[in-house]
């Protein structure tokens, strides 16, 4: 906005002299690059997206489970240890295979085919929190 001559910023208002950016709302938008393909369409066409908030388990099936002794507690640190899973991230048990000894299961995920499997074997489950 023009004020005056003494204040530097009169008559054009510091927008110069004639044309589209002269005016207002004049100028190219943010995808126009001067008649070159833009870049937004060079880059190639990816769609959906990528939920920041996904949690990746760690799947270890019932038949893994069969490597421990009954009555065990089994734990995702104890899993670590036999290099089942990798430590400090969250467990999913799911029910592949068939287990014959009786084994109590902690995990943060288990699948109904599993727990079926664990409890119709004498064992139990149990459900561990997720860490954020």
């Amino acid at each position: 906005m023009g004020r005056g001559i003494s204040a530097g910023q009169g008559k054009t208002a510091g927008r110069g002299a004639k044309g589209q950016n002269k005016r207002s709302g004049g100028g190219k938008g943010p995808y126009f690059e001067g008649g070159q393909l833009p870049l937004v369409r060079r880059l190639p066409y990816i769609r959906g997206f990528t939920n920041r908030n996904r949690i990746e388990y760690q799947p270890v099936n019932v038949q893994d489970l069969t490597i421990f002794a009954a009555d065990v507690k089994i734990t995702p640190a104890i899993l670590a240890e036999a290099g089942l899973v990798r430590p400090n991230r969250p467990v999913v048990i799911l029910g592949s295979g068939d287990i014959d000894t009786a084994v109590h299961v902690q995990a943060h995920r288990v699948s109904a085919s599993a727990r079926s499997k664990i409890e119709a074997a004498g064992g139990s489950v149990e459900i561990l929190p997720l860490k954020r």
